[in-house]
């Protein structure tokens, strides 16, 4: 049920060309070129098809340092990546400004540009509500003159949709159309709205139109007054046979600091209330307290969310209690692909009794199933409320959910790997005129470490690999593991390579970047399993393909 993510073309990693972090100096960067300049510098290896290969590398190398070295560039590269530098509006950007002012530059253009593309298309937004009754589970009707059957009856007692488009008509005016139809217990009712929106400075205003139980017209607007305080307010007129009833709102909202709004909001008209809200949001939680004076019903609220955002979940409960009684929610809404979402709320209050609201956000729609289960509260109601939808959850995420996403991820890495096969294939190559251009570098440092019992690479794999882990690259070759296996590739000479003065750091990025390197099994989760010996001691260590590395770790419990 993944969706599919826009596949980007796979982009060079300059920092990973030159083994420098992201954090480097221009004294590291230049240093750590200086280092490879000496390596593939064409005129160190003659004229034969080593030098078009060292050619090759040299200018790669070389256009990592242009860019790293130049602070507007590299600017741009850490924000945008390799396509910002050819983006559109290069041009305009003074060669004068500060990185950090490149940066905010190049930022503004790929909004302008995404709000371009926005406005070409409507925005369509949907809701769809269908209420059902299942109170006959938990508190069968009795009665000699009614035959209840003998399953329980469950009814849709009603049913609700809402739809609305948007129409770019300029950059500053935007027109909408929204409609809705309701039906409950038989007796329905519907309306539509056609709004026209138009920016101005500090602010926008709106003219509204429609119809439903009789005509409307509404006019409604936003300013900023201050950095921290804006007002929005509206009026509408309801035109009846008989009558025009007036509506006047109107909102005054405070910014209190960083993560909190304050919000002072009238209505008048056809339903009265005085509110006041304050509101937090963070990137962990959210919370919300409203306290509301009102015709019919006064009440005060409080809402919590946590949100656990590497597992895409978020937890809620609520109270809310006034003239109408008391209502307490609890529930739960998990990610389930990047623009699909499922949450279940269990609802239990007095007069109300118990519900069961399921929700669906697939996108911008959004499907609510409030199941009304029991008129009181009963346990059992409460019980089934909680269980049966984590079960349901579950079941459909072993058996749909995560075979669905799976089959998803295994073709979007099948496309993005058809659209970068030329560059995979030619970064393959790269990665082999490298190894072999090394030759002279890597007998040296190999003679440097073991006359001062330093650090020598015995073996190291790159890779998707499980077998190998526990075996050196020796007996792993013997086994037949790496010329069976295409995921793993030897790169003990290119990490010897980046040994000095007996040390070896590699730093946050793929390796796959690297010098010597490339990538085996591309979209597939890979490590780097290293065997060394230090001051005359043997050690293996493996490391996710993003991790850091420094060695020796003389410490590691894997000292053999």
């Amino acid at each position: 049920m993944d969706d599919n993510d826009e596949l980007d073309y796979v982009e060079e990693d300059f920092y990973a060309t030159l083994n420098v972090p992201r954090t480097a100096t221009e004294e590291e960067i230049s240093k750590a070129y200086r280092n490879w300049s000496r390596v593939f510098h064409p005129d160190k290896h003659g004229n034969g098809e080593n030098k078009q290969k060292a050619e090759l590398l040299f200018n790669r190398t070389k256009k990592a340092y242009e860019v790293l070295s130049d602070p507007h560039q590299r600017a741009i590269y850490d924000s945008l990546g390799v396509k910002g530098l050819e983006t559109e509006g290069w041009e305009i950007v003074h060669r004068t400004k500060t990185p950090s002012e490149i940066r905010e530059e190049y930022e503004r253009l790929a909004r302008d540009r995404e709000e371009r593309r926005l406005q070409q298309k409507t925005n369509p937004r949907g809701n769809i509500s269908v209420h059902i009754n299942a109170t006959d589970f938990f508190s069968r009707y009795d009665d000699e003159f009614y035959d209840s059957g003998f399953l329980p009856s469950i009814e849709v007692s009603g049913m609700s949709m809402s739809q609305s488009i948007e129409a770019p008509l300029s950059r500053t005016e935007i027109a909408t159309l929204a409609g809705s139809l309701h039906l409950q217990n038989g007796v329905g009712s519907g309306s539509f709205l056609l709004s026209g929106k138009r920016l101005i400075n500090k602010g926008w205003f709106e003219v509204d139109c429609g119809a439903g139980n009789g005509p409307v017209l509404g006019a409604k607007g936003s300013r900023n007054i201050t950095n921290r305080i804006f007002f929005t307010g509206g009026t509408t007129f309801h035109f009846r046979p008989n009558s025009i009833i007036p509506g006047l709102s109107g909102t005054v909202a405070v910014q209190l600091d960083k993560h909190t709004l304050g919000y002072l909001t009238y209505n008048a008209g056809l339903q009265n209330s005085m509110s006041t809200v304050v509101e937090r949001n963070t990137e962990k939680y959210h919370y919300n307290l409203n306290a509301t004076l009102g015709i019919p019903h006064c009440y005060v609220a409080a809402t919590y969310t946590r949100k656990l955002v590497e597992q895409g979940l978020k937890l809620r409960i609520a109270v809310k209690g006034g003239t109408f009684g008391v209502l307490s929610e609890c529930g739960a809404e998990k990610k389930v692909s990047k623009y699909s979402a499922v949450s279940a709320t269990v609802c239990v209050g007095v007069p109300s009794g118990v519900t069961l609201k399921i929700k669906i956000i697939r996108s911008t729609q959004t499907y609510l199933f409030p199941i009304h289960l029991s008129d009181e509260i009963v346990p059992a109601a409460i019980f089934y409320a909680t269980v049966t939808p984590l079960l349901t959850y579950f079941v459909l995420k072993k058996m749909l959910f995560d075979p669905m996403n799976e089959a998803t991820k295994q073709k979007n890495i099948e496309k993005v790997k058809e659209t970068n096969s030329a560059r995979m294939a030619e970064k393959r190559r790269e990665a082999e005129s490298a190894i072999a251009l090394m030759g002279a570098l890597y007998t040296r440092i190999c003679k440097e470490e073991r006359k001062s019992d330093g650090l020598l690479i015995v073996s190291a794999l790159y890779g998707k690999f499980n077998d190998a882990e526990n075996v050196t690259l020796e007996e792993a070759d013997e086994m037949g593991f790496i010329s069976q296996n295409p995921f793993v590739i030897d790169v003990r000479i290119p990490l010897q390579c980046l040994v000095k003065d007996s040390q070896l750091t590699l730093y946050t990025s793929s390796k796959s970047e690297l010098p010597g390197f490339y990538d085996p099994c591309f979209g597939e989760e890979k490590q780097l399993k290293i065997d060394y010996e230090y001051r005359n001691s043997a050690h293996s260590l493996v490391f996710g393909d993003g991790d850091e590395v420094h060695l020796p770790a003389v410490s590691s419990e894997s000292s053999a």
